[in-house]
Parts: C-alpha cells; structure tokens; sequence
C-alpha cells in the first residue's frame, strides 16, 4: 500500500496540494469556526495544536498496508485555502478500499467547493488500483451527502457503531 502517494490535483477551480506542516497557520483558521465541528466533532485547534497533528498525518501510517493521503483545498481564483480532502487507502478481499472525508470552512461553504473536491479526489482515485471508495456521513448532513452523491457514492443504509451511514461507489 506504500504505492499510493498524495499528488497535486486540479480541477476547474482548485488545486488540490498534499499537505504540508507548513500549512498549519492558515488551516487553523479556515477550521476555527466553532459551528464548523458539530458534525465533524472536536473544537477548533490552534496553530501549534494543529502543526503537530499534520507531523503526525505527514509521517504516514505506522500499518505499512495503510496510505493515509491528505489534501488541503486551494481556491485558485482567490489564492487562499478552504479545507482539506484525505483518503486512508488499505488492503481488502476486493483490492484498496479508500476511505474518504472533507472538510471546507464555513466562509467557502455553498459554493460548490466540497463537491468539486471530493469528486477531484474520487477521479483521481479511479485512475490509482483503488477498487471502492467510502465515506461515512453523519445522517443529519445533507450537505455532505450531497457531496458523496455528486461525487458518485450512494448511501448503503449501513449505520456504523457513532451513527455515521456509509456510503459506497465502486470503481472497478
């Protein structure tokens, strides 16, 4: 699993860059809207908080047949960051299954940016050897299964042990 490595992605009106320690400052304040954490859990965190825990994402998975990739979102148009994107990419009986998430401040929230992220990520992942992509979404957010949606997930019904649904899209 060690193959997968997080490139740069664009889309019509993102790129999508690998996440770098450096990028703690300006995605502390991207995340710090309290709101932002009602489905996502957790408070906001500092600068310093959040520098360590990219150390720990940037330094990879300590399960080498785990890949954890992680973006963050770069609105090109207004040269500033407006979330991130991840795939924790591991092995199963059908080949890499991919578990994606997302996350897009509350100022860039309704413009769309979510969906064209995760639909960029899931593209992308279509052309690595990954067989599923997942997301687990928390039932009350519409917006995010809109996202999963357009970007080809469909909800399976299965609830996971937190009441997340998982939904699904299969690859190949």
């Amino acid at each position: 699993m060690s193959d997968f490595v997080a490139r740069a992605i664009a889309t019509e009106r993102l790129d999508l860059l690998p996440l770098h320690v450096e990028h703690a400052d300006d995605m502390a304040a991207v995340l710090s809207d309290p709101a932002l954490h009602t489905f996502i859990g957790g408070t906001p965190e500092t600068s310093r908080s959040l520098r360590s825990r990219y150390e720990r994402m940037t330094a990879g998975s300590p399960d080498p047949a785990v890949s954890w990739l992680n973006w963050v979102i770069r609105l090109r148009g207004e040269a500033c960051l407006t979330g991130t994107v991840q795939a924790t990419i591991g092995p199963s009986a059908q080949g890499p299954v991919a578990e994606i998430a997302w996350v897009v401040g509350t100022p860039w929230q309704g413009r769309g940016i979510a969906k064209e992220a995760a639909g960029g990520l899931v593209d992308w992942l279509g052309r690595q050897p990954v067989r599923t992509v997942v997301a687990h979404i928390h039932p009350g957010h519409r917006a995010s299964a809109a996202v999963a949606s357009a970007a080809g997930l469909t909800s399976t019904g299965e609830e996971r042990e937190d009441g997340e649904i998982r939904w699904r899209r299969n690859l190949g």
